[in-house]
């Protein structure tokens, strides 16, 4: 290699390295525009054409003011809501790297919060809500973005308009069927067809406002402001389904940990808020020239003879924005039963190269059969659009609040300066929240449904796993005692060869599997490993920091203790940390493979005990209905794995 005069080393090894770096940072871009910006950038399709509805019932008149007030809300409530609330100030506020509401739950359990512990009691119930209004999200946003895509063709064809629910369903089922193959080789064709479609309403929103560029002045927001405080009346009802344009909006949040914030900032500013300005821009532009145009305004953007590809595009672009929202529920119901807010779940991990990837079959689905039945009872776009706003604007108000607190207690930012930010921007959000109420009757009812069903199921579940852990506790007894009393009733044991490990919940209980066996069977093995698992409030736990031992006072008697620490976001694997103990540390020989892994199985009854609600008694047993199997979710062995079983009422 030749090195020119006035170039150093330093200067010739940096430049590909910064090349690398470059390639990096634009690869992690293009995964987020094809992961977390489905859900927004769908928007533009439906949410102008529900504001001018004319079926809405609280319609609002096709005008001149009213559509350069509505244009101007659209993108004032974008930039307030998307870009200043998450990606300027809730985007900072990460629990190792990631985000989302339920990042937010567990900072919560980390720090210390003004006004103590029933602050964070009440925060935490506020974020389960929140969580469980995601829920009602994901089912109701396939259902949306697939229809209102599908809807294009009765622009292109009218006569189509008869099979575009059946057409929608069966994307659906399809979309639904193709989940427990992962989404590793798709995402990898996520990214440039998102580019696309960006760069195509682009276009066509230029296109329109060059047509009437007058629409430009929207852009000020005077004209909000104008139509806000000048014609509240119609504005309130309009901000119902303006909201529509913030959808998705939690997902640049939730997908923080898989891009990054840098890479979710440099898509949104750079080509997804652009592209979707210009696309409103456009629509509006369209509609002052002909108030018609109002039935199908995005579609009716593209000419003639691209209709039908910009629908196709829509189609493939909502079906990823569905994407991405079924993998969000994914997450939060994995992350939920880690918290120990819902049961074990069985999940299996769809990618060898990234953690965040799993298909939770449950929850697939619950999904099918609740967006299939969204739309056959729906059947259109527009009366979607009622219900879907109350889960989004709910969400978002939820997280502002949390996010507040969060940066209070982590950064003890003075209340002064809290309130000047938090006063203005819940004001909103809680406008948007008092829109929507409007619409109860006519759809808002369902995500509020979902969400108090999902939120009374997970605090349920919380407060029955504590009745039968303390329930669970006094029977098995102190750990330690039991093992001062094995080393008394030594002689008269028998000791078995080989490991036995005793999965349990924490070193200050014994394990009912390992008192029966001593107790009843009067027999002991040989190496005794007694292993608990724990959930720490971090997205994931260094392999390094996994596994810590601890001999209970003994160290010739063939018993230990470990902990095996996981992070929300991780599903344990107790083989697999077996492996990592280290025979200079273990008080015998662990042979993996002559172990027997024993499990206490908990059957539950319901008793006359005042501990709960009858019926919230019998909720909580039949949630324990949907646990996964303990041996498949900790990765043991079938054919060594012995279980014993003890019954405890609630």
């Amino acid at each position: 290699m030749t090195v020119s005069p006035g170039t150093s080393p330093e200067n010739i090894s940096a430049a590909p390295a910064a090349s690398v770096h470059a390639g990096s940072r634009l690869a992690l871009t293009v995964g987020a525009l094809g992961v977390v910006f489905g859900d927004i950038g769908t928007s533009p399709i439906y949410t102008l054409q529900t504001v001018f509805n004319p079926d809405d019932p609280h319609p609002i008149a096709v005008s001149r003011d009213n559509v350069f007030g509505v244009v101007s809300l659209v993108f004032w409530s974008v930039m307030i809501i998307v870009t200043v609330t998450y990606v300027l100030l809730a985007m900072r506020a990460d629990n190792d790297g990631e985000g989302g509401i339920m990042a937010l739950i567990t900072l919560l359990r980390r720090w210390t919060l003004p006004g103590g512990r029933r602050t964070a009691v009440v925060l935490a119930g506020l974020g389960i809500f929140g969580a469980s209004l995601f829920l009602g999200d994901s089912m109701i946003t396939p259902a949306i973005s697939v229809l209102s895509a599908v809807e294009g063709l009765k622009v292109v064809e009218p006569s189509m308009d008869r099979f575009i629910v059946q057409i929608t369903a069966v994307i659906i089922v399809a979309l639904f069927l193709v989940q427990r193959r992962g989404t590793a080789a798709v995402g990898r064709i996520f990214g440039p067809i998102m580019i696309i479609w960006f760069l195509a309403i682009g276009a066509c929103g230029i296109a329109g406002i060059a047509g009437h560029p007058e629409i430009l002045k929207a852009l000020w927001p005077t004209y909000a402001l104008g139509f806000l405080f000048g014609h509240f009346g119609i504005a309130f009802f309009a901000l119902a389904a303006i909201v529509l344009a913030v959808t998705g909006a939690e997902a640049l949040y939730a997908d923080m940990g898989h891009f990054g914030r840098s890479a979710i900032t440099r898509a949104w500013l750079a080509l997804v808020f652009p592209a979707c300005v210009l696309s409103y821009l456009g629509q509006g532009a369209l509609i002052l020239d002909d108030p018609a145009n109002t039935s199908a305004p995005f579609f009716l953007l593209a000419p003639g003879w691209g209709r039908l590809l910009i629908v196709l595009v829509a189609t493939a672009a909502t079906v990823i924005a569905s994407q991405a929202v079924i993998t969000g529920a994914y997450s939060v119901a994995s992350q939920a039963a880690q918290l120990g807010y819902l049961p074990r779940l069985r999940i299996a991990h769809t990618s060898e190269s990234t953690i965040g990837q799993i298909y939770v079959p449950w929850i697939n689905w619950l999904l099918m059969v609740s967006v299939l039945t969204l739309v056959f009872a729906f059947r259109s776009s527009a009366a979607l659009a009622y219900a879907f706003g109350m889960a989004v604007t709910g969400t978002i108000t939820i997280t502002t609040l949390l996010f507040f607190y969060v940066v209070r207690a982590k950064w003890r930012t003075p209340l002064w300066l809290i309130a000047l930010g938090a006063i203005p921007l819940l004001t909103i959000d809680l406008l948007f929240v008092a829109a929507n109420f409007t619409k109860l009757v006519h759809g808002a009812w369902l995500p509020l449904l979902v969400g108090v069903t999902a939120f009374t199921i997970m605090t349920t579940w919380q407060k029955g796993r504590e009745i039968v852990t303390a329930e669970r506790e006094q029977r098995e007894g102190s750990l330690r005692e039991f093992v001062d009393r094995l080393h008394t009733d030594m002689p008269t044991l028998v000791t078995v060869p080989g490991t036995a490990v005793f999965l349990n919940r924490g070193k200050e209980t014994a394990p009912l599997a390992m008192r029966a066996n001593v107790v009843h069977n009067h027999v002991r093995h040989r190496e005794v490993v007694i292993l608990s698992i724990q959930t720490e409030v971090v997205p994931r736990v260094p392999v390094s920091q996994r596994i810590s031992l601890d001999h209970l006072g003994y160290a010739d008697d063939g018993i230990i203790h470990v902990t095996a620490r996981y992070g929300y976001m991780e599903t344990p694997d107790v083989p697999a940390a077996m492996r990592l103990l280290d025979p200079a540390e273990t008080e015998g020989i662990v042979d993996l493979n002559d172990t027997t892994y024993f499990l206490s199985k908990i059957e539950l009854l319901r008793g006359t005990a005042k501990t709960m609600a009858p019926w919230r008694k019998r909720l909580f047993i039949a949630t324990s209905h949907i646990t996964a199997d303990a041996a498949g979710y900790f990765g043991l062995p079938r054919d060594r794995t012995v279980i014993m079983g003890s019954r405890i009422e609630v």
